[in-house]
């Protein structure tokens, strides 16, 4: 009976040490990020934006793009001017994007940074 607290005390603290929350992980420009905007509410600027949603596809060769949702809409995210890939980031991330809206060819933002 005394030895039970010995092996019940190492398990309850293996337990709780996968409980632990990882630190997020930062891919391109760290400092960029902002205010977070929906993507319904973004507006044409040059000044850098941040959105936060979820990673719902991605490139599947390269990791070059991915769009993201939030509860207003999907937006593409363009990695390859900022020199990241996102091949190791899950789809179904919950991600926080900074970066440049672009209109033309079509509406994306290209990143700056991307914190998941």
């Amino acid at each position: 009976m005394r030895s039970l607290p010995l092996i019940l005390v190492p398990v309850v603290l293996i337990a709780l040490a996968g409980c632990v929350r990882q630190p997020a992980q930062i891919l391109g420009n760290g400092s960029a990020f902002g205010a977070v905007t929906s993507i319904r509410d973004l507006k044409s600027s040059s000044a850098p934006v941040t959105i936060q949603g979820t990673m719902i596809e991605k490139c599947p060769v390269a990791g070059c793009w991915f769009k993201v949702q939030d509860p207003t809409g999907v937006l593409k995210v363009d990695t390859k001017t900022a020199g990241f890939v996102v091949v190791d980031v899950p789809v179904g991330s919950r991600v926080t994007v900074s970066g440049r809206l672009q209109a033309a060819p079509e509406r994306q933002i290209s990143a700056l940074g991307v914190r998941y």
